[in-house]
């Protein structure tokens, strides 16, 4: 007697997306450094952060979370923060983007409790109970030395073994790239919506840090300054060099 077989989720990927559309978004975005008056309205900023949680991330930890700094006082100190560059100074909102390698047990137990399906797959759970030990190092980098070796043995075996965070600069490394992803999701948000951004790396980060209160597995990556282009918002013309000096194909 045949097993029957077991059904699979499927989503259909969207036709007719309007390229010419996401193109302009794209060619539109620029690093404003001066900004209009006109906020940016809560509904249309709180659209442009979700979009911004739909970034690609790695196992589904989503390691980021991002401050919209509306305090008057903490953001008159963030200004100072970014060095008072024009961009902080006049923008209409103020969004640190911080990478966290402080929760990653708690997210991958959010991953199985908050399964998209009544039942989990045991491989899943199974995944989600080992996963973190691939991005943590423990207690005087004990499993990132452990790892560290392990990994050297199994290759001179001929295994392949994914990327995995050896040390805390590299769990740091994990967490900042997925970060700058969803950032990147935000300011193309924005732009869709007729407003515009600066990606700040440019600020002095204990000053950050002591702002919000962070501890020392979150990290500030950049800071977005946010709102209406103002007419001489844009300094200069957008270029990039030769194509070839970056794209290869081998």
């Amino acid at each position: 007697m045949s097993t029957p077989e077991k059904k699979r989720y499927i989503e259909v990927a969207p036709e007719n997306i309007d390229v010419e559309n996401f193109k302009s978004v794209i060619k539109s975005r620029r690093s404003v450094r001066k900004f209009t008056e006109k906020s940016i309205p809560s509904d249309v900023l709180d659209d442009c952060l979700n979009l911004a949680l739909l970034a690609p991330n790695s196992s589904n930890l989503q390691p980021w979370t991002f401050y919209v700094v509306q305090n008057p006082a903490k953001k008159k100190l963030l200004v100072k923060a970014c060095l008072n560059q024009w961009a902080a100074r006049t923008a209409s909102e103020l969004i640190v983007c911080v990478a966290r390698t402080d929760r990653i047990d708690q997210m991958a137990k959010k991953n199985i409790s908050e399964f998209p399906f009544p039942e989990i797959p045991p491989l899943v759970k199974k995944y989600y109970t080992y996963i973190p030990l691939n991005y943590k190092t423990g207690y005087f980098n004990a499993l990132g030395n452990f790892k560290k070796v392990a990994y050297k043995v199994a290759r001179t075996l001929d295994k392949q073994m994914p990327v995995t965070a050896f040390n805390p600069a590299d769990a740091l490394l994990w967490a900042s790239k997925t970060t700058a992803l969803a950032c990147e999701n935000l300011v193309l948000a924005l732009r869709a919506y007729g407003f515009d951004s600066c990606m700040m790396e440019g600020f002095d980060e204990p000053l950050v840090r002591k702002i919000l209160g962070l501890n020392d597995q979150q990290y500030p990556i950049m800071v977005i300054a946010a709102g209406e282009r103002a007419e001489d918002g844009v300094f200069f013309p957008q270029y990039r060099f030769d194509r070839d000096l970056f794209i290869q194909k081998v």
